[in-house]
């Protein structure tokens, strides 16, 4: 993407450059997961951690659940809010696990193209409630699963180089 010409147009790219860009922090999510294998991915590293297949999962959910919101719909918590790895799986699974978060990404991409930058203020939910995170604007939910997505993959990062 070229510059951005608004802070809307930087949000966009901040979501791209999370994913698959040069973000700020360090590696985008598709960096981070190169190279990780099913079962490296499906390795519980820290007794009582989740694991890096897990994790992924939980982002996918929380992906497409700000998607929805960005849409319009009401705030719900996703069916599965950190779902469970497969207990055999494949190496086919995982790729289709990382498949799945790159679909809920163009979904969320998707929904943000068809905003117009003063939907951005639009409140999500009428009154804040911080469990199901509304009484928050579009905006602010965007700006929340980047900085969801940041945080579990530092942790991705560091399960990565235990699991090596």
């Amino acid at each position: 993407m070229q510059r951005p010409e608004s802070d809307f147009d930087a949000l966009r790219d901040d979501l791209e450059q999370v994913y698959d860009g040069d973000p700020w922090h360090g590696s985008p999510i598709t960096v981070v997961l190169k190279g990780v294998s099913a079962r490296s991915a499906a390795r519980r590293t820290i007794s009582r951690s989740h694991t890096i297949w897990e994790l992924v999962l939980h982002m996918t959910a929380w992906t497409r659940e700000v998607a929805s919101r960005v849409r319009g719909n009401n705030a719900g918590t996703p069916t599965e809010d950190w779902p469970s790895q497969p207990e055999k799986f494949t190496e086919a699974d995982w790729r289709a696990a990382q498949d799945d978060l790159r679909g809920a990404h163009l979904e969320l991409i998707r929904a943000v193209e068809a905003l117009k930058p003063g939907d951005l203020v639009r409140m999500v939910g009428d009154k804040r409630d911080a469990a199901s995170g509304t009484g928050k604007t579009v905006g602010s939910h965007i700006r929340g699963l980047l900085q969801h997505h940041t945080y579990h993959l530092g942790q991705i990062s560091l399960l990565k180089k235990a699991a090596d």
